[in-house]
């Protein structure tokens, strides 16, 4: 309620149909259980509620949405005075079989559509009133709405009392509402409570509710002189322990279970969506075209082992690429493995470069543990990518070191100005904010990124606890 709008044309839809149809069904019962003029009374309460309800529908849900798209004020004018006279016609044929005075009929038709009004002024006042920008979010707008509806209808059942009897007005406007508080009661002071464990709030509100519904019957008891409204207090105490609660707290726990499938079918399906984003862009199409090219320029002169050196290294790579990227956890000496042939290549295709100063200190240790696949590349990748200049004095420097259970990485390389020729959207080989997504997914609490630059230098310091 708080962060979301309600969609309020669908809520007053929902509410308008439950409460004519405990109408009907309430005076459809009344009906059977009388024998006077049963055709006449059936047309009275029965289908007049019926047709008032179809011309409700009509206006709400089909004549109103159309002039909201298309801002038609004449069609407004128009069709609703034909859907008033049409519904007025049917309902007051209705109301003549059944031999209510015209006077009577007129006095309530016209109060419904001076209700009806009413509340759509009001509806659009309270959305330029509470609607952000004006408030932050929509829990008082909500909120406000949702007691005006509860208010309007309570109005419109007192003004229809021409097919609106004593019964439905209890249940309508007593017994449902009553049910609706204990709900919403049990769920945010007991249900919550309870699920969080804090039984001993839990308790208090739950015998602090039964404790106060028995004295209220005491006192109402008391003051009639009528013991038995005590067993009524029990009764009802017995129904919210026994059925109302529990069955409460069974769809409570049902949309719970739905609600914890939800966040996880979508956490799998940002990281399905994030790996396929990795697979994607991991490796540039450019570097690998630069590298294809080096490889063929070294088949020419040298001699092919080193070619084919490079081939397997690439090999490699797309290997890795294409089978353990998708795997959660894999090897970390794998990873590494990854990471030397990447920089084997990188350096086969730079050796040349005269302003170019790349120290690489890759740990010899042994790096035991598994790590999410794609963490330690993008930032050595970015460093060739945006840290060399064929005109200017460029360095690349990278420390890999393993210790007790972690991994730690650091990339320090040259900054240079973009060129004008340079996409903006290819600003680096990879989403950092994918690699932060991932990195807050699989070691939430047990990794540190820091990244600093300046006009000059750029230094990306990673670390990450394997166990």
């Amino acid at each position: 309620m708080k962060s979301k709008r309600l969609v309020f044309r669908d809520v007053e839809w929902w509410i308008s149909t439950f409460v004519f149809l405990i109408i009907v069904l309430t005076n459809i019962v009344f009906a059977m259980s009388t024998h006077r003029e049963p055709i006449a009374q059936f047309f009275g309460i029965v289908v007049l509620p019926i047709v008032l309800y179809a011309g409700f529908y009509v206006m709400h849900l089909i004549i109103i949405p159309k002039y909201l798209k298309d801002k038609n004020v004449l069609h407004l004018i128009l069709f609703s005075l034909l859907t008033m006279l049409i519904t007025g016609a049917l309902t007051g044929t209705c109301a003549a079989i059944n031999n209510l005075g015209a006077e009577r009929f007129f006095r309530f038709y016209l109060s419904v559509i001076l209700l009806y009004s009413v509340y759509l002024v009001i509806a659009n006042l309270l959305r330029k009133m509470f609607l952000p920008p004006m408030f932050k979010d929509f829990q008082l707008y909500n909120g406000i709405r949702l007691f005006m509806i509860f208010i309007f209808l309570g109005v419109f059942l007192f003004v229809s009392q021409i097919f609106v009897n004593e019964a439905i007005l209890f249940i309508l406007l007593l017994i449902i509402p009553g049910i609706a508080f204990f709900v919403l009661y049990n769920y945010y002071l007991l249900y919550r409570n309870k699920l969080k464990g804090n039984i001993k709030a839990y308790r208090w509100f739950l015998w602090g509710l039964l404790i106060l519904i028995f004295l209220i019957f005491v006192i109402i008891a008391a003051e009639n002189n009528v013991p038995e409204i005590i067993l009524l207090g029990v009764g009802m105490i017995a129904a919210l322990i026994l059925i109302v609660f529990p069955l409460s707290n069974i769809v409570f726990s049902k949309y719970d279970d739905y609600r914890g499938k939800i966040d996880t079918l979508s956490v799998q399906v940002n990281q399905s969506t994030a790996n396929l984003s990795f697979l994607r862009s991991q490796i540039n199409p450019h570097f690998l075209f630069n590298a294809l090219n080096t490889l063929y320029g070294s088949a020419l002169m040298e001699n092919a082992e080193k070619t084919s050196d490079g081939i397997q290294k690439l090999g490699d790579m797309m290997r890795f690429m294409l089978h353990e990227n998708q795997m959660d956890k894999i090897p970390l000496t794998r990873e590494i493995d990854y990471l030397r042939n990447y920089l084997d290549l990188q350096m086969l295709r730079f050796k040349n470069e005269s302003n170019l100063d790349v120290e690489i200190k890759l740990s010899d240790d042994i790096c035991e543990g598994s790590i999410a696949p794609m963490l330690l590349i993008p930032y050595v990748e970015n460093a060739f990518k945006h840290g060399i200049s064929t005109k200017s004095k460029s360095w690349i420097k990278i420390n890999l070191r393993c210790l007790q259970g972690s991994v730690h990485l650091d990339v320090v390389n040259s900054i240079h100005p973009k060129k004008l020729t340079e996409d903006p959207r290819d600003e680096s080989g990879i989403g950092l904010e994918n690699v932060k997504s991932r990195l807050a997914h699989f070691y939430p609490q047990k990794h540190n990124l820091t990244i600093v630059a300046n006009d000059t230098e750029h230094f990306v310091h990673f670390s990450v606890q394997l166990s």
